[in-house]
């Protein structure tokens, strides 16, 4: 994938420590839910793998799931065969599935919709997703992308976020997305979302183009930092950390063997310096600082 239909929103429209979610009366809970799909709206599969950490890390449970005999041209989106823990070889059809899970120690519950963009029969596709929505009383959607784009694998990955609902956009000092051309299921379950009235987010984390092939955890540890933010939601990434550590180390050896690839990774970082440097002692250190002191908090309990 090298085009998206994410957004262009600039690092200082990026969402703050403001919180996501509207107040709510003590015992009430939100629901939100969070979809990602492997395919073209996935670099490095950034994207659906950060939803599945969060599904395994919370212990999502399914709930429904989409035929996917109605939407898949099973020649471009092939079956897989496996074999489970008995030995047996079983095939695994593509789908969408749908899980349910509560985060621990908040009065939020997650939907996670996970699948493969589909072939076929979009505007019937995700309008059986916000039936599935609407039965389990979703308060917001965010939708999570990854995009192929020139940034260095040796410094943060952007995430750029969005939002197409005005109140939203006004409360989390967002920007419009201001993306114009093709677009994926993400941007269709976007504009479907909240034409149903669900005020709506997209995430998109830039993948280094020349690492493009998964996984990417730096690209997905960024991608659920930022998760953690909007849902206020402290969470263990410790290991997966230590993953993205790992594949940058992995990169740089890989770079150094090629003097082009070197010089280019350094035009990369120059680049990226210069624009940073209006807000490097701004508002990346106050999230940093704020995500830090949540994290000892609850250490502390």
């Amino acid at each position: 994938m090298n085009s998206f239909d994410g957004d262009t929103t600039e690092p200082g429209a990026e969402a703050g420590p403001e919180r996501f979610l509207q107040p709510v009366a003590e015992g009430e809970r939100i629901t939100v839910m969070l979809a990602a799909f492997e395919g073209w709206n996935d670099a490095g599969e950034a994207a659906s793998d950060s939803l599945r950490y969060l599904n395994k890390l919370w212990g999502g449970k399914k709930v429904a799931s989409i035929d996917a005999d109605e939407y898949y041209d099973f020649q471009f989106t092939r079956p897989t065969v496996r074999r489970n823990a008995a030995g047996e070889r079983k095939i695994k059809w593509p789908a969408t599935r749908i899980y349910k899970a509560s985060a621990p120690e908040s009065n939020v519950d997650v939907i996670f919709v996970q699948g493969t963009e589909p072939s076929y029969k979009w505007r019937a596709y995700t309008a059986e997703l916000l039936v599935h929505a609407e039965a389990l009383n979703v308060d917001y959607v965010v939708l999570v992308g990854a995009l192929l784009a020139d940034v260095p694998h040796s410094r943060p990955i952007p995430v750029s976020t969005s939002s197409d609902d005005a109140p939203l956009r006004e409360r989390l000092n967002l920007e419009a997305s201001q993306y114009e051309g093709p677009v994926g299921i993400v941007g269709v379950l976007s504009e479907v979302s909240l034409l149903a009235g669900i005020p709506t987010v997209s995430l998109w984390a830039a993948v280094p183009h020349y690492v493009a092939q998964a996984p990417s955890p730096k690209a997905q540890l960024a991608l659920l930092h930022r998760i953690e933010e909007l849902l206020q939601v402290p969470l263990d990434t410790h290991e997966l950390a230590e993953e993205a550590d790992a594949w940058e180390r992995g990169v740089d050896e890989l770079a150094t063997e090629d003097p082009e690839i070197a010089a280019y990774v350094r035009q990369l970082e120059e680049a990226k310096d210069t624009a940073d440097l209006p807000e490097a002692s701004g508002e990346s250190i106050a999230r940093e600082f704020e995500r830090y002191l949540k994290r000892r908090g609850k250490d502390k309990q």
